[in-house]
């Protein structure tokens, strides 16, 4: 396990942020931390580098236990805090070679992160002559310099503009292929477009860990069809596995049912039986941010 979080629960002073977390990540696994603010992730995140300690509970990243021995840990760690701590005034080579310095990184190591980010034709200038997005390229250059193999990223698409947020999608897509990397946002879209499993915790309570896949597909579907007539509502009550329906206009209704077999042939079936035509009919499929008010309300 890359990543091992057990039993971890925190307090500022009368306060319970964190109450018993525990999960873990393997090599190769990209992590969706969510939570609506004040959660508990940045928390989580500052425990998991060393930065504050627990009250109670255990962390091991790469198998080493980081309240015992912060330091050996934190040499296997990449961290991107939210705000991103740059030297502004610095040049991009200049702060990487800081940076370098302080993890006894070779010198090389410098051109092949600069590489890997896409940095090479901007790392000739001062970091507050860069826009928001290779800032935070930066940061991630920064963050992998001494090739850890975890990445804990907080907020790392804060800002960014829609480009910007592709161009950093991509990136911390191909740094997870052979890292870890557990990233907080608030943007649903990125998770389902990045990550393999999602952590939704919520007043410091852990709701969800689960593969993205697995917690889309649950036993709830909607079907939205529009008929040639209108339907009655105790006509529709008699479809199998109906948990609810709501008309949107006089033909169409949105239909929901609670089984794991596809319910559009019984439809189908439903207004042939009842000499009713179909105009249209699909499955709305529910999205991560359905989901998260779903769990976190």
């Amino acid at each position: 396990m890359s990543i091992k979080v057990k039993s971890v629960s925190k307090f500022y002073k009368n306060q319970q942020a964190l109450k018993a977390i525990s999960f873990s990540a393997d090599k190769g696994q990209i992590i969706g931390f969510l939570g609506p603010n004040g959660a508990g992730k940045s928390t989580m995140m500052k425990i998991l580098t060393g930065f504050i300690k627990p009250n109670e509970g255990q962390v091991f990243v790469d198998e080493i236990d980081v309240l015992q021995n912060p330091l050996e840990a934190q040499k296997t760690i990449g961290y991107l805090p939210e705000h991103n701590p740059l030297y502004t005034d610095m040049y991009v080579r200049e702060y990487l070679q800081f940076q370098a310095s302080i993890f006894k990184v070779a010198k090389n190591q410098i051109e092949l992160c600069i590489d890997k980010v896409g940095l090479n034709a901007e790392a000739h200038k001062k970091i507050n002559q860069l826009s928001k997005g290779y800032q935070q390229r930066v940061g991630l250059a920064a963050a992998i310099l001494h090739n850890p193999t975890v990445l804990i990223l907080d907020e790392p698409t804060t800002g960014l503009d829609p480009n910007q947020l592709v161009e950093i999608r991509e990136l911390i897509k191909e740094l997870g292929k052979d890292k870890t990397v557990l990233f907080s946002t608030h943007i649903m879209q990125e998770v389902e477009a990045v990550c393999d499993r999602v952590i939704i915790i919520k007043k410091g309570t852990l709701l969800v860990y689960e593969k993205l896949t697995e917690l889309k597909n649950n036993n709830q579907q909607t079907i939205k069809v529009t008929f040639n007539v209108k339907v009655k509502e105790q006509v529709l009550g008699k479809l199998a596995n109906v948990v609810s329906f709501k008309n949107t206009d006089n033909n169409s209704w949105y239909i929901n049912f609670e089984t794991e077999k596809d319910m559009r042939p019984i439809v189908f079936d439903f207004a042939q039986e009842n000499g009713i035509k179909i105009l249209s009919l699909n499955t709305q499929n529910k999205n991560l941010e359905t989901l998260f008010r779903e769990v976190t309300k």
